[in-house]
């Protein structure tokens, strides 16, 4: 018995440990992404449980690394240094050029983990970064290796490579020794893989954005210095700007609203990146002016966290239309919820945001792909105080679950469980 307590006492210790964790993502603030904003936020959350944290990306062609300052929140540029040589000008990309910089990193700062932020997207859609831990193992002194799939995407690798898009995906997790999944669909997606190797988990999203306006915020003042009238509806959608989001169904929506609803739209963030991306702002911009709403559009382009969260505290409602239904792997709904800004958005495709939606209770919940149910629901909004009133103190009661301290513990745990093993 007393051998049993010692044994338990000794693995609480382990898992107690401070951790040495690198985060390999491709995105950080100040770069525009909800990928980066969500690391940034996990390294503080790991920072304030006493771990020691970095990230590792590539900015303006250069490989950088954001050394020790998840702890300072109160930064909004934090420090980081670059590695680029000098006699490779070529501006740095993620090919495979980057794995020698990825390992120089590793060799010098000696983490316990290496914890990939995989979105397709981010990474370009190349597929090195899905062959990263693969090659890691040729070293001894490698780390261990987790990956977190905030989409299951494959990337691109050539005209018709088929299945072995698929297969670049599947290495990724299997070369891994933690796969973590972030909402039941796409756990049971890669539960399907069978892999032998990893240890599969689900560790669900936060917000990306605190709670947390500039000093001496005030709604009406904020309004005001956007232009908004006080009998107006300010409709925000806070994003990125791509096709599966909808924001070319929100605008036909709005255009079909009559004068009984005035109106305003804010459209937050949202800096096109992807080439696909790219077109699609080209497009909505296109679309603007042929409905003849430019003046009735407010565009912020990227803007730090302390003003999103005031421009979503400033908010009638957030709508988010996206075309493949409501999911919990999207931040911005998140983010919504948490400030208490009444939802509007498309029915979720998985049992698991519906439950955490309540079944329509904290969001308002239309069709994905119908612009007139949308419009038909932004009236709605728009006429009723006490329904607004209703959604908002309804999502800020679904967001409280997914506060970043559980997140970094959950993480935590399992990082530990390994050192314990």
């Amino acid at each position: 018995m007393a051998g049993s307590r010692s044994a338990v006492r000794a693995q609480q210790h382990r898992a107690a440990a401070p951790l040495r964790i690198a985060f390999l993502t491709g995105e950080y603030p100040p770069q525009p992404g909800g990928v980066g904003d969500y690391t940034r936020q996990l390294g503080r959350a790991l920072a304030a449980e006493g771990h020691q944290v970095m990230a590792l990306t590539i900015r303006d062609g250069c490989f950088v690394i954001y050394d020790q300052i998840m702890d300072r929140p109160d930064l909004a540029e934090p420090s980081f240094v670059t590695l680029q040589r000098a006699r490779d000008s070529r501006p740095l990309t993620w090919s495979l050029r980057s794995w020698r910089y990825i390992r120089a990193a590793i060799h010098v700062w000696h983490p316990d983990w290496l914890h990939i932020q995989y979105q397709t997207g981010a990474y370009a859609m190349r597929a090195s970064i899905n062959l990263l831990p693969r090659y890691l193992r040729l070293f001894p002194d490698r780390p261990r290796i987790a990956v977190t799939f905030h989409d299951l995407l494959v990337p691109y690798l050539f005209p018709k490579a088929g299945p072995l898009r698929t297969w670049v995906n599947r290495r990724l997790a299997a070369d891994s020794d933690v796969v973590v999944s972030t909402n039941a669909a796409d756990a049971a997606r890669l539960a399907a893989m069978k892999l032998r190797g990893p240890t599969l988990a689900t560790i669900p999203i936060g917000s990306n954005i605190a709670v947390a306006p500039p000093r001496k915020y005030r709604r009406a003042a904020w309004r005001e210095r956007l232009g908004v009238r006080p009998n107006e509806l300010l409709v925000a959608y806070f994003g990125l700007l791509s096709r599966s989001k909808g924001a070319d169904l929100l605008l036909d929506a709005l255009s079909t609203l009559d004068s009984t609803t005035p109106w305003r739209l804010l459209i937050i963030g949202g800096a096109a990146t992807a080439p696909q991306d790219v077109a699609f702002a080209v497009e909505l911009d296109s679309q603007i002016a042929r409905l003849g709403l430019a003046s009735k559009v407010i565009r912020t382009g990227h803007v730090d966290s302390t003003t999103v969260s005031a421009h979503l505290l400033s908010a009638d409602c957030m709508a988010l239309p996206f075309r493949d239904g409501a999911s919990l792997r999207r931040g911005s709904l998140l983010a919504a919820l948490a400030h208490g800004c009444p939802l509007l958005t498309t029915a979720p495709a998985d049992q698991e945001t519906a439950a955490v939606l309540g079944d329509g209770l904290a969001a308002l919940l239309v069709p994905p792909g119908d612009s007139a149910a949308l419009a038909a629901a932004l009236v709605r909004l728009a006429a009723s105080p006490d329904l607004c009133a209703a959604l908002a103190d309804a999502g800020r009661v679904a967001a409280a679950p997914f506060g970043w301290p559980q997140i970094a513990r959950q993480h935590a745990q399992i990082y530990s469980s390994f050192a314990a093993g």
